[in-house]
């Protein structure tokens, strides 16, 4: 559904930090009282801007239009903590109505986002509340240039895209940002998870100079990935939570995916396709899983390695070497075999079990959101540990929340664009020697696509592309000055007073 017809105020999200009693605590960019500015309405809103909502049939402005459109209106730079469907693609599409210039046929807006069907979602949102006032332009990545190409010709004042494409476009010559007046970064946590951020760095240095454009970051949570890459991007970054007195600063996030019992670890894949992890230890209840799961990991192309008390102490040591190092992506292990083991930089924690102590969940759970570090902790839940989760959850107060097992199309269609992204950056980087040799190979790259059973060698050959890409370390973030940390939050607090076996 387009947000843009959506209705209802905002709501709570997964990493909810919920505040105690008492007055309020900082929290890191939030908007100083002195600095606020009033929500608007949709009286107040110039009379084009009212025409443009009324073409999108608003009888009234959401939460987060109301408050965040008078910062961009203002041209303040703002991150805005909003779930998906709580109306901030209007958020930002309406403020740049009033400030694009239709006689000035240049990109004006920009907005960055992680998916070709956000990027059709917004792109049509965008169409519909202009009414045609100005040129909108969707580009991303997976489909020809020639439509594209001529949409930017055209003059196009808001462009849509996916990252990798956004940059192919400016590296060709067929795109400017010299007119730049507002960037918008849609889904961010999302962008980086599809591993957009070094062609995000890359799209910044064609920004204008010196800066005149202001720049806006939407984003379901802000966890420290978040905010640093607000640091690097925005300039003195505010906050603006649509949570009322919840603000979404997640340290770690505890979520359960129901999965079937049989062929458990194929959910096991799908769910790491899905969320993508930077590095992960994943827990097994037995030794004979943790032999089981790392073979499979192993299978899928991944960079894993098991960790049990039969290994011996050589092969132990090694294994142990690697994930202290960071050179080790996935490290499958027992509640046992991970004990001294620190990763500082640990994105996820998976349980492919859930513990038969509950003291165990906290345990494997801290081994994530360390340091400062963003942290999810992922249980697959099959059969009784239900049960147990919800043990958990009462012993500990914690606060878990469930996420759906990724379709299989929702997977491939993940896959399919990373994989687009990986291919577009590769062929942008060739010069003009490898350029040349690839030109041999266009006629059988176009033969090859006309017959079902050639099809198959296209795809082995971007099976074994996609999986030289999971052995390859992510992509690190740069260091972000503006970035203070943010107030921890203890999720792990046993009601009677024990302090469990956590380390924090």
């Amino acid at each position: 559904m387009s947000e843009s017809k959506e209705k209802g105020g905002a709501a709570g999200a997964p990493g909810t930090a919920s505040p105690g009693p008492g007055p309020e605590k900082p929290v890191f960019g939030a908007i100083s009282k002195e600095r606020q500015l009033p929500p608007i309405t949709l009286r107040e809103l110039p009379t084009p801007l009212q025409e443009a909502a009324a073409r999108a049939n608003w009888s009234e402005l959401m939460p987060v239009q109301s408050r965040a459109m008078p910062y961009l209106l203002a041209k303040r730079d703002l991150m805005v903590q909003s779930r998906t469907g709580s109306g901030k693609t209007g958020a930002f599409v309406l403020p740049m109505l009033a400030r694009i210039d239709a006689a000035i046929n240049s990109c004006q807006a920009l907005v960055l986002v992680p998916t070709r069907e956000l990027a059709h979602q917004v792109h049509d949102d965008a169409r519909l509340l202009s009414g045609g006032t100005v040129r909108v332009a969707a580009v991303y990545g997976g489909v020809a240039y020639g439509p594209q190409l001529d949409a930017l010709k055209q003059g196009a004042h808001i462009v849509v895209g996916t990252p990798g494409r956004i940059l192919d476009l400016i590296e060709r010559g067929a795109f400017s940002l010299k007119a730049l007046d507002i960037l918008v970064f849609d889904e961010a946590d999302r962008m980086l998870s599809m591993g957009f951020y070094p062609d995000m760095k890359r799209i910044q240095r064609h920004l204008p100079a010196p800066r005149k454009h202001s720049a806006y970051m939407f984003s379901a949570t802000f966890p420290p990935f978040v905010l640093n890459l607000a640091g690097e991007f925005l300039r003195e970054p505010e906050l603006l939570s649509l949570s009322l007195n919840q603000v979404h600063v997640a340290q770690t996030e505890h979520v359960f995916c129901l999965v079937p019992g049989m062929q458990k670890e194929r959910s096991l894949i799908r769910i790491i396709e899905a969320e993508n992890p930077d590095s992960a230890i994943i827990f097994c209840n037995t030794k004979d899983n943790v032999h089981y799961v790392a073979s499979v990991l192993k299978r899928f192309g991944y960079d894993a390695d098991a960790l049990s008390s039969d290994l011996s102490q050589q092969a132990r040591e090694r294994v142990m070497r690697r994930a202290r190092e960071g050179n080790l992506r996935f490290l499958v292990a027992t509640d046992v075999a991970a004990r001294g083991i620190d990763i500082p930089a640990l994105s996820h924690v998976f349980l492919y079990e859930a513990p038969e102590d509950p003291e165990s969940y906290v345990h494997r759970a801290g081994r994530t959101g360390r340091a400062g570090a963003a942290g999810r902790a992922v249980t697959l839940v099959s059969g009784f540990d239900e049960i147990k989760i919800r043990q958990i959850a009462e012993t500990f107060n914690i606060e878990f929340q469930e996420i759906p097992l990724p379709a299989e199309a929702e997977v491939e269609g993940l896959v399919g664009q990373r994989l687009t992204a990986i291919l577009e950056a590769r062929l942008r980087s060739l010069d003009k020697v490898e350029m040349e040799r690839m030109q041999r190979f266009l006629p059988l790259a176009i033969s090859l696509g006309q017959s079902a059973d050639e099809v198959y060698l296209v795809a082995m050959l971007l099976d074994d592309l996609y999986v030289k890409s999971l052995q390859a370390p992510p992509p690190k973030l740069e260091s972000a000055p503006a970035a203070s940390e943010p107030q921890r939050k203890t999720h792990a607090k046993p009601r009677d007073g024990r302090q469990g076996n956590r380390r924090r």
